[in-house]
């Protein structure tokens, strides 16, 4: 059982939707939870045969009706466990390993799996959000961080035993490597593509201010931001104001398509797990420019330009480069995608979270 908020467009629904319907075809039984709403990745994975379910948990912006509605869903989900009867519930997000290792202990399913997407940034000023992870910690039997750099801050932060914890890089399905069609953008100018929800710490104040520095310089060029979020207005305020071209495109389930349209891809995180986004760059080939943070140091490393995040002089230096020198876009692009089919695909995700669950119910029934 795999067990998630939603299953709206979003990397971590991504991953969950190809590690089911890899599961499925690999011959295992697999429900999908989600705690709260669908979303269009419930369809796709009905139609490959993947069963889900809604547990029906509702936000606390409810009011008092909040708590009996909550308390009633969790006991509808403890029945469709028992009912169920998986040997392992994978949860993920926040949201869902908090909710779901209580409710899994209390169901008594023999391996409960927690996955760490992200660093611990968000957490920082909240204590009690600290405080329910150690909790559901305890009742967690193994933890699996999608990064290097994930699993170092949940060891440094939560204090989790090597023993505990495995790395398991998230996987590409085999299209992203398949070159396609481009998607149909109109200019004359080189695009920067960018694929992020339009939230504060993605950066792309900092992006839009870079671009507006390159064309200052005399290279222009058009910006392409796939997403959607908060930041929409002031940053379609902020690139009027700086006279860059800014396209919007909301939120696009064509990435690969997106991808091969664009001249560089860019990502400008404060703060980052493991992006998916960057991930399908280096499947596509493309030179990539990203903030140093989280997992995307690892997997640029020598195969991208790292700037430092909030530095729009560094990112605009960086994107200069890329789109002056045509020897050095390809063979960034060459050495990115090499090191993506080596190590980013769907296949091999599926076969390393099957030997980890396949190990820890070994354990369990040894104990």
């Amino acid at each position: 059982m795999l067990l998630i908020g939603q299953l709206r467009v979003g990397g971590t629904e991504k991953q969950v939707f190809l590690l089911a319907t890899g599961l499925f075809r690999s011959g295992v039984a697999v429900d999908v939870v989600t705690l709260h709403s669908d979303g269009p990745y419930r369809d796709a994975l009905e139609l490959a045969g993947v069963h889900v379910h809604n547990a029906g948990f509702t936000g606390m912006s409810m009011g008092p009706m909040a708590l009996p509605r909550n308390l009633l869903a969790a006991v509808r989900l403890i029945r469709l466990i028992r009912r169920l009867r998986p040997d392992v519930l994978h949860a993920f997000l926040y949201h869902g390993y908090v909710i779901g290792a209580p409710i899994a202990w209390l169901a008594r399913v023999p391996v409960v799996v927690a996955g760490r997407r992200s660093l611990s940034d968000f957490k920082r000023a909240r204590r009690w959000v600290y405080a329910l992870e150690r909790v559901a910690t305890r009742l967690t039997r193994h933890v699996v961080a999608n990064a290097v750099a994930v699993a170092e801050d949940t060891r440094r932060v939560e204090g989790i035993v090597p023993g505990k914890l495995s790395v398991i890089y998230n996987g590409l399905p085999e299209s992203a490597f398949v070159p396609g069609t481009p998607a149909r953008i109109v200019t004359d100018l080189p695009v920067v593509c960018c694929v992020a929800n339009l939230k504060t710490h993605k950066g792309h104040r900092f992006l839009i201010e870079a671009v507006a520095l390159l064309a200052a310089r005399g290279t222009p060029c058009t910006l392409v931001l796939a997403g959607e979020g908060p930041e929409r207005d002031a940053l379609l305020r902020q690139a009027a104001n700086l006279g860059v071209d800014l396209r919007l495109l909301g939120l696009r389930r064509d990435i690969e398509a997106l991808m091969n349209r664009a001249s560089a891809v860019v990502l400008a995180s404060l703060y980052e797990g493991m992006s998916n986004a960057v991930m399908e760059a280096m499947a596509a080939g493309k030179p990539i420019v990203a903030t140093a943070v989280g997992g995307t140091r690892e997997l640029l490393s020598g195969r991208g330009l790292l700037v430092p995040p909030a530095d729009p002089p560094a990112l605009a230096d960086a994107l200069e480069r890329v789109l002056r020198d045509p020897h050095l876009s390809a063979s960034l692009g060459v050495a990115a995608r090499a090191w993506a089919m080596d190590n980013l695909g769907v296949d091999s995700m599926i076969d390393r979270h099957l030997v980890l669950y396949r190990r820890l119910l070994e354990e369990r029934c040894a104990g």
